[in-house]
């Protein structure tokens, strides 16, 4: 599903550089649980948004799902992630003035999906939010926002799934029960799931933790 080379990434010029990831090895295979692992500031986040799509690597070479991401315009990268990559955020970024089912379906619909608010449906129901369709966000719970959040991501039938601290701004029983989801909706759907956590307990629900410190993989283990 995922396989960069020497993936380097630094921001500014000399002599204001700073070198943010470098040369990440990494392999992923499909239907993989991962974990990426380490304190702030250790490089967590650059890594996702350069393996997925968002940020253009400095140097090094990326493929994700058989696609040269690193040799695509940033036209072809938005093509590239439309249905092939999820992403969840600490911040749930919902639209205010669309209801759950809209903020669902609407990126559906502009992706050309025919059945966009059905399948908007579906997945919210799988979350536990079928009753709560047409809540606006500010109706809805932290931890309910971030299970709209889930189904937006998870709607569009990813093979790739990128959860960044998804559970950063809940408190700790929503923060689980979020957690929970998260892996039950990743059983459900055989996506590749990669959690960007500085949680060990979150870590270690996944099958493989990836250690990242001062942007470099220090330690990759599995976990039975």
């Amino acid at each position: 599903m995922i396989e960069a080379r020497r993936v380097s990434l630094a921001l500014g010029r000399p002599p204001a550089r700073v070198d943010i990831l470098h040369d990440i090895d990494l392999d992923v295979s499909p239907g993989e649980r991962v974990a990426l692992l380490g304190p702030s500031g250790s490089g967590k986040s650059s890594l996702m948004a350069v393996l997925a799509g968002l940020e253009r690597p400095t140097g090094g070479t990326i493929r994700v799902a058989g696609l040269a991401f690193d040799q695509l315009d940033e036209d072809a990268l938005a093509v590239a992630r439309r249905g092939r990559i999820g992403i969840v955020l600490q911040a749930f970024h919902l639209l205010p003035t669309m209801t759950a089912l809209e903020n669902v379906a609407v990126p559906l619909e502009l992706a050309g999906a025919v059945d966009a608010f059905a399948r908007a449906e579906e997945e919210l129901a799988a979350v536990g939010l079928g009753r709560r369709l047409r809540h606006y966000p500010s109706q809805l719970s932290g931890g309910e926002q971030q299970r709209v959040a889930i189904a937006r991501a998870l709607a569009p039938r990813p093979a790739l799934l990128f959860a960044d601290e998804p559970t950063g701004n809940l408190d700790r029983v929503t923060g689980a029960a979020i957690a929970d989801l998260l892996f039950d909706r990743h059983a459900a759907t055989g996506a590749t799931l990669l959690v960007i956590t500085h949680d060990v307990t979150l870590a270690d629900r996944c099958s493989r933790v990836i250690e990242l410190n001062d942007g470099r993989i220090v330690a990759d283990r599995r976990i039975a």
